[in-house]
This record gives structure tokens, C-alpha cells and sequence, in this order.
């Protein structure tokens, strides 16, 4: 006890401080060079009109965000990342709990078909979308030339579910979800390691149903993961670029049905592809609105998790 004491009772010197400096100036380096001055830097050069070059800038203050935001190009752009989050996001956290309830099981084989669910994760976005690409392409892809699966489907041969504006975005969807379920997977069957058996076995002496068991005990249990799980696939959904770029290069055209709001930045041939200013602009309400839902998401999600589910 008297050790703690005279430890809580030390008082910090000049010497302790210049240590605690030095310790963080590493991180504190890294942060700054690529994550402050980068955000500051396109925060500045966000209110600037700019020729091809990025020279000849003339600044338009704030309102230019402004104006950004209310274009018609923004606000279509947002529509379609809204429209594809609400996709991939349920659809991918329902897939991967799902997968992930099916191989939390004790049975022989069960490895192979875990690491099955989860190889998508070693699966870079390119070659996901190029293997989407092969089956979607609608004159030689695979299931372009199944004659049962056109008779439902027609759209898949004409004009092709890529080519389509009214299934351009959800066949995106599918791509993005698929390269994500992985990651989902993986978390979730990690967290249901942690799930005490003895819960369950108690549970199911008193009667309890396997699917009252599920949702009385597993969610609860994992809410946590879920929340975090939530935000990410949210944050993907909204920077989803790739997918895009490789399957429709933001068409199909005039409607632009798969423009999100990151292809209308770095996209090739979006409308503000030759105005630095206007992109950076794009960025900076982009990284806006993903602050907005994530605090969003932890206020109301995250107050469910602390009461426990």
C-alpha cells in the first residue's frame, strides 16, 4: 500500500513530458502527414474552380460546397450510393451471420467449408469484378449461354444485366457483396467462438427453441461486432469505386445509374473529371457524410449494444 501511494502521489516532471513527446511523435508524424494535411489540403482546394492542370485556381469560399452538394450530378450520385448501400449492407450482414451460424457447427469437414465463406477476403476487388464481369457479360459470359436461366431471366442476354439501367446497380451489388462476405464471415464466426456453450446447453433444458435461443441469447452477444460490422460494410458501400469502374464505367449511359458519389470524384468520365477543384470538393462532402452516419449509427446502434441488444 505504501508503494501505491507514493506512486500516486509522483508528480510529472519536465523530463517525463519531452519522453511522452518523443514516444508520440512517430504517430503523430504519420497522422499528420497523411491524413491532416491531406484533409486540410482538400478542404482548401475544395473551394477553388481550377483549369485541367489544377493551376489558374480561383476560389469560391464555401459556397462552393454548397453548390456542389444541391448539383443535380451530387445528388444523383448520392441516390445511387444510398440505393446500393441499402443493398449490400443488410444483404451482406445477413448473408455472413448466416454463413457463419451454418459453420459454428462440430462436424467433419466443417474446415473446408470455412475457409470456402471466407476466401473472398484474400480476393482483391479487380479480380472479383473481372470474375463477375465473365458471368454477367451478356455475349460470352456463363450465364448468358444457360438457356433456362435467360428464359427467367432475359435481361441477362438483352441488353445484359450490366447494360441495363434498371439492373446495372443491383448487379454491381451482387459483385460487391460477394468480394465482401468474407470479412463478414470471418468477424462473426470469431465472436460466436466467444459465445458461451453453457448458455446455449441451459437454455435448451428450459425449452427453449434453437431460433429463441438465437435471438435471445447469440445477437445479444453479438452486438458489438454486428455494430462494427455495420459501419464498415456502410463506409465500403459508400467509397465503392472498383466494381464500378471495371463492370460499368458509371453507366450505362445517359442515365449513369451506377455513378456513386466516389466514381463522381475519380471517375474517368464523370463531369467533374477535369476540375481538381470540384473533385476534391466532391471528397471532402463524401468524408462529411460518412462521419454523419457513423455517428449516427453508434448513437442509435450503439445504445441498443450497451443495453444489450
Amino acid at each position: 500500500m505504501a508503494v501505491v501511494a507514493e506512486v500516486g502521489k509522483r508528480s510529472w516532471s519536465w523530463r517525463d513530458l519531452w519522453l511522452a513527446i518523443v514516444m508520440l511523435f512517430p504517430s503523430a508524424a504519420v497522422l499528420g502527414v497523411f491524413i491532416v494535411y491531406p484533409l486540410g489540403r482538400a478542404i482548401v482546394l475544395g473551394q477553388q474552380r481550377c483549369n485541367s492542370f489544377g493551376t489558374q485556381c480561383v476560389s469560391n469560399g464555401f459556397d462552393q460546397y454548397v453548390d456542389l452538394f444541391l448539383s443535380t450530378e451530387f445528388q444523383g450520385a448520392l441516390e445511387s450510393t444510398a440505393i446500393l448501400a441499402l443493398i449490400t449492407v443488410p444483404l451482406g450482414l445477413i448473408l455472413g451471420v448466416g454463413l457463419a451460424v451454418l459453420a459454428d457447427k462440430h462436424l467433419r469437414g466443417i474446415g473446408f467449408f470455412r475457409t470456402a465463406f471466407s476466401s473472398t477476403i484474400a480476393t482483391s476487388v479487380a479480380v472479383a469484378s473481372l470474375m463477375w464481369l465473365f458471368l454477367l457479360q451478356p455475349s460470352v459470359g456463363a450465364l448468358a449461354n444457360i438457356d433456362w436461366f435467360i428464359s427467367i431471366f432475359p435481361t441477362v442476354k438483352n441488353p445484359g444485366l450490366l447494360q441495363d439501367p434498371r439492373t446495372a446497380l443491383p448487379a454491381v451489388a451482387m459483385s460487391s457483396v460477394w468480394a465482401g462476405l468474407g470479412f463478414t464471415f470471418i468477424l462473426v464466426t470469431a465472436s460466436l467462438q466467444s459465445v458461451p456453450r453453457e448458455l446455449h446447453e441451459a437454455a435448451a433444458v428450459d425449452g427453449a427453441s434453437g431460433t429463441v435461443r438465437f435471438w435471445k441469447i447469440t445477437v445479444p452477444l453479438l452486438a458489438p461486432t454486428l455494430l462494427f460490422v455495420i459501419i464498415v460494410l456502410t463506409t465500403r458501400a459508400f467509397q465503392t469505386f472498383g466494381e464500378i469502374d471495371l463492370l460499368t464505367n458509371g453507366g450505362p449511359r445517359p442515365g449513369n445509374s451506377t455513378t456513386t458519389v466516389t466514381y463522381f470524384v475519380y471517375g474517368e468520365s464523370s463531369v467533374i473529371a477535369s476540375d481538381p477543384g470540384l473533385q476534391a470538393g466532391g471528397a471532402v462532402l463524401l468524408f462529411v457524410i460518412l462521419l454523419l452516419l457513423s455517428a449516427l449509427q453508434l448513437r442509435g446502434l450503439g445504445r441498443r449494444v450497451d443495453l444489450g441488444g
